[in-house]
């Protein structure tokens, strides 16, 4: 791309590129944030399912083995769960639900046939996106915790066995959520075409901004 076709004007979140006007919809240091985290959960998860049953264990080759699984997965999970923090408050203000959200939900029918003219203006982010980020929430913050009391080489001894036992049933179930949470999270964007490009590019045309999210779209052109 020449510099001459990147036009500004005047916004940093109004780009006109090659003719395609576009609009930022997440800056580098929120991609970066972004992939650090999504790499991260691909380590942890399959290192995670490794450890989880026999017929998985062949995922041990992705950190090199069973033994440096076992001691590379809590420093993982605790670098995910830093990378997420931030990503939560980065974006935790986009994804309060509000009654458009409500009636969007009740919409679900015209949702999933693609009928957006019919649902209520949308923000940032859907109804859809904002459950997810709060379920991922939850299962981080889950995550954490038992994945503390069961780390055996620095806290588990901290702790007795049936609160050890406990915290494994809750660290396996929040990582069931958490993957099934991610493969939608994946689909989703997969569905609507140019989500992706919005994460490795970080900007979006016009015309998808207003047909998939007009709410948040008007409140960038009115910046």
């Amino acid at each position: 791309m020449k510099h001459d076709d990147l036009k500004h004007d005047g916004d940093p979140e109004l780009r006109d590129v090659e003719g395609n006007r576009l609009i930022v919809r997440y800056t580098p240091n929120e991609r970066s944030n972004h992939w650090i985290t999504s790499i991260t959960f691909v380590l942890l998860a399959s290192s995670g399912l490794a450890m989880f049953h026999p017929a998985m264990s062949w995922l041990y080759f992705v950190l090199g083995g069973g033994q440096w699984t076992r001691i590379l997965h809590p420093f993982i999970g605790v670098a995910m769960f830093l990378s997420f923090l931030i990503l939560m408050l980065r974006f935790w203000h986009h994804n309060y639900l509000d009654r458009n959200d409500v009636q969007w939900m009740k919409q679900m029918d015209d949702v999933l046939n693609n009928r957006e003219d019919r649902l209520p203006e949308i923000g940032r982010y859907n109804a859809g996106q904002k459950l997810l980020f709060f379920t991922m929430v939850v299962c981080l913050f889950l995550l954490l915790a038992s994945g503390i009391v069961i780390w055996r080489r620095y806290f588990s001894f901290y702790f007795p066995i049936g609160v050890i036992r406990l915290a494994s049933v809750v660290h396996a179930a929040a990582a069931f959520v958490l993957i099934v949470g991610i493969i939608v999270h994946i689909y989703a964007a997969l569905w609507v075409k140019g989500s992706i490009g919005a994460m490795t590019r970080g900007t979006v045309t016009y015309g998808w901004a207003r047909k998939h999210h007009p709410r948040w779209f008007r409140e960038v052109i009115g910046k």
